[in-house]
């Protein structure tokens, strides 16, 4: 007969009040934890009561979470300068979805905002926008400035980075990974963001006889831009087949394309009969020199530079940026919030010192901006430039003067 004390037979523990006998087995003993375990294991759980659906929101606090026009442009106007078609264009387009969005929540409820019998089960078509202009007029900034007022997730992607599923590179749902990485995993918020698409005009068809790449990222992007719900892999990356994706609602996303459609005015400038001859002929055309030929874009203007038409049509809002000249360069510098010169100001005063530039400075600042072709996005290397020596040696205590002799080469006046 063994010596060795008794223990539990299932966690060989010694040391527990243990309990002997069972149906089968009369030298069977279990202590009172593994009991425990076994009785929750064979015990029925109670399931859950879903969770109530949620609460819907006033009609109040519905109509003020839809941001007037008005009020956009009034917010882009402290930041960018200029583009007042394309802030208006781009404010209504905005307005807009935010009231479809409330349309969504407010269809089904017995008191809807809008109660006409005839309006009732009318469904608002989403209204992305299309923003067209030159590189550095400002695209990226004005969709930046539109989602820090809004307290949206932005996602900012590259349309030249997308390829067709099955190809190396990022499939368009990607993007839908970093929407969901910006609103920190909340997918609810994740799904009301802005996806701003740059360079959508380079992948433009191409028209030659080999598949084109290029369109078939354009019909993969169709889908998302209209509303669907896509499969999206949580962490981001690449999709596996052993990776349970996410079901993304693309609906309440607005999706904001940009490019700089390099020789779109060309298009427009032949379809207005530009360069032909006749009184009349003359004087239209010098009147779409005066307006800017990118605001007489039309929608079979942009098919035959090579969009296709389904994609065109789910980009039913276009919002043409003007070339900047010096005067809008120069007011850049100055006027914004936030704006260049009052960044470099306080990089001086870090040392306390002070940072002065003349008009003359400002215009010359800008003259050289607008020479390199750089237009707005260049002004920073221009004065990383010209404040090369004074960032270098600050002095405590001194008011520095940049003057256009020195944007040109000279010193700066102490």
């Amino acid at each position: 007969m063994s010596d060795e004390p008794p223990c539990c037979s299932f966690c060989f523990n010694h040391d527990s009040p243990l309990f002997e006998g069972g149906v089968l087995d009369s030298t069977t003993r279990i202590c009172a934890f593994c009991a425990t375990r076994a009785l929750a294991e064979i015990t029925p759980q109670p399931v859950p009561e879903p969770a109530p659906p949620p609460e819907r929101p006033s009609k109040e606090a519905l109509l003020a979470s839809i941001p007037s026009p008005k009020s956009l442009v009034a917010h882009l106007d402290q930041y960018v300068i200029g583009q007042d078609i394309t802030k208006r264009r781009l404010a209504l387009g905005v307005s807009n979805h935010f009231k479809r969005i409330v349309d969504t929540w407010d269809r089904d409820v017995p008191d809807p905002i809008v109660a006409d019998s005839d309006l009732r089960d009318v469904r608002i078509e989403k209204s992305n926008i299309l923003l067209i202009g030159p590189s550095g007029s400002g695209k990226t900034h004005l969709v930046k400035s539109l989602a820090s007022y809004l307290n949206v997730p932005l996602v900012i992607g590259d349309a030249t980075s997308l390829t067709e599923a099955g190809y190396v590179g990022d499939d368009v749902e990607s993007l839908l990974s970093k929407l969901i990485q910006a609103a920190e995993g909340d997918i609810e918020v994740a799904q009301r963001g802005i996806v701003y698409i740059d360079e959508i005009d380079k992948i433009r068809s191409g028209g030659s006889g080999f598949k084109d790449l290029r369109q078939g990222v354009q019909h993969a992007l169709l889908k998302m831009l209209e509303g669907t719900i896509a499969t999206v892999p949580p962490q981001g990356g690449y999709k596996h087949p052993q990776q349970p994706g996410v079901p993304f609602d693309t609906s309440q996303v607005l999706f904001i394309c940009g490019g700089a459609f390099v020789g779109l005015e060309d298009i427009i400038a032949k379809r207005l009969g530009r360069g032909g001859f006749g009184f009349g002929q003359m004087s239209e055309n010098r009147q779409v020199a005066d307006d800017g030929l990118l605001r007489q874009v039309k929608p079979e203007d942009l098919e035959q530079f090579g969009l296709i038409p389904e994609i065109i049509g789910r980009l039913p809002v276009i919002a043409p940026l003007d070339a900047l000249g010096v005067d809008d360069l120069a007011r850049i510098l100055q006027e914004p919030k936030g704006s260049l010169i009052q960044q470099f100001r306080k990089l001086v005063r870090f040392h306390g010192a002070d940072l002065m530039f003349t008009d003359a400075a400002v215009r010359e600042i800008a003259r050289i901006a607008l020479q390199r072709g750089t237009e707005a996005r260049g002004l920073r290397a221009v004065i990383e430039e010209v404040l090369e020596g004074v960032l270098f040696e600050v002095e405590a205590g001194i008011r520095y003067l940049i003057t256009d002799k020195t944007v040109r080469g000279g010193e700066p006046v102490k």
